[in-house]
């Protein structure tokens, strides 16, 4: 009798975007593909190219800064489609007839911000029966608007700093009320898109002209423009998993964001160009904060309903309070990006992180839950 072999798990690594981030998106992706293991599951890159053409990735895409060009998907591949239902991807070459690739099991969506990230290609991925990697259609969306997401965040009893909310009718037709609710939160304020990501967009002001630049700054990325007070501490992050089964969510152990040279915060340069970033894993807290931190963590990953992963971010103030400041659904994910490094510092080393999130994916079921 010959011997049975059972079939690998297809596994669609997508990345890319119709957005600012798409290069952070390859980025993470190339470190996942690097990793992800080809005797337990079969790989299908697919790239989002800028203009929205889902193409097979060729074997030559860059996935790494080089010099100061950040890369970028090529849209001349072969175009790809995900029928809605079936879960398969068909690829169409010009001038050919459509190829079945066959079915995908599971979709690993390394990508972020609008178009990506906020629920969007999780709402197509359910639409067609497709199962993926991390968070659903409303906890995508609520995390990655800021404001919503505060909102939340606060109305579950977490702590989250004072922050006026700019939405482009009124900064258009009532600017003179939008300004006077900023200058109660008092100077330095810092300015960012409502839903942008990997720091993008954000500026600090000190006085009225430097808002109304930081706003039309953060403006260019998106319309719907979030201020928050500045609020003195030191920038803890913490990572959640989910857990199999029922089990409750895991927390990684903290830890603590450390930017050098002249960047007043934890800008885009600061992330992922140049090696003015590190981070000081477990952060140098007391015990009994880290174990808030972590709990407050878990609690923030439940209320908005998250799945796969997260990370969480706290300002620890000098005066020893814990201020969450957002959640990410689906955080930097290098090698070398924070959430990873945290849960590669708490045992579970990267491969295995990839491993442990397509195994969760294929583990629920598409759909409502």
């Amino acid at each position: 009798m010959s011997e049975q072999h059972t079939p690998r798990p297809r596994v669609a690594v997508v990345f890319g975007g119709r957005n600012s981030e798409h290069a952070v998106s390859i980025l993470g992706a190339g470190s996942v593909l690097e990793v992800i293991d080809r005797s337990k599951y079969e790989v299908i890159p697919v790239g989002i190219a800028r203009d929205g053409r889902w193409v097979l990735a060729s074997g030559d895409q860059r996935y790494a800064i080089e010099g100061d060009e950040l890369p970028s998907i090529d849209a001349r591949g072969t175009e790809l489609a995900l029928p809605s239902g079936g879960g398969s991807l068909v690829a169409y070459d010009a001038g050919e007839i459509p190829v079945e690739l066959g079915r995908v099991d599971v979709v690993f969506p390394v990508m972020h911000g609008p178009f990506a990230e906020d629920g969007t290609i999780q709402g197509l991925l359910e639409m067609a029966g497709v199962r993926y990697v991390g968070s659903g259609v409303l906890a995508s969306a609520v995390g990655m608007d800021k404001s919503y997401m505060k909102m939340v965040l606060a109305a579950s009893g977490l702590p989250v700093g004072p922050y006026v909310t700019i939405r482009d009718r009124d900064w258009r037709t009532d600017r003179d009320r939008v300004l006077k609710e900023v200058q109660e939160l008092g100077w330095p304020v810092f300015v960012k898109p409502a839903r942008a990501g990997s720091s993008q967009g954000i500026s600090k002001a000190n006085d009225l002209e430097e808002l109304e630049r930081a706003v039309e700054f953060a403006r260019e990325h998106d319309p719907k423009v979030l201020v928050e007070a500045a609020i003195t501490g030191r920038e803890i992050e913490c990572a959640v998993l989910q857990s199999p089964g029922d089990a409750p969510p895991q927390a990684s152990v903290p830890g603590e964001v450390l930017v050098r040279g002249d960047h007043e915060f934890f800008d885009f340069e600061a992330k992922y160009i140049g090696d003015d970033m590190s981070l000081s894993v477990p952060a140098d807290i007391p015990g009994e904060v880290a174990e808030d931190l972590r709990a407050m963590a878990v609690r923030a990953f439940e209320a908005l309903g998250c799945e796969g992963l997260s990370r969480v971010d706290f300002f620890y103030t000098p005066d020893g309070r814990l201020i969450l400041n957002e959640i990410n659904t689906m955080p930097g994910f290098t090698a070398m990006s924070v959430a990873p490094q945290l849960w590669a510092a708490s045992g579970l080393p990267y491969g295995e992180l990839v491993d442990r999130l397509i195994r969760l994916a294929l583990e629920r079921s598409p759909g409502l839950r």
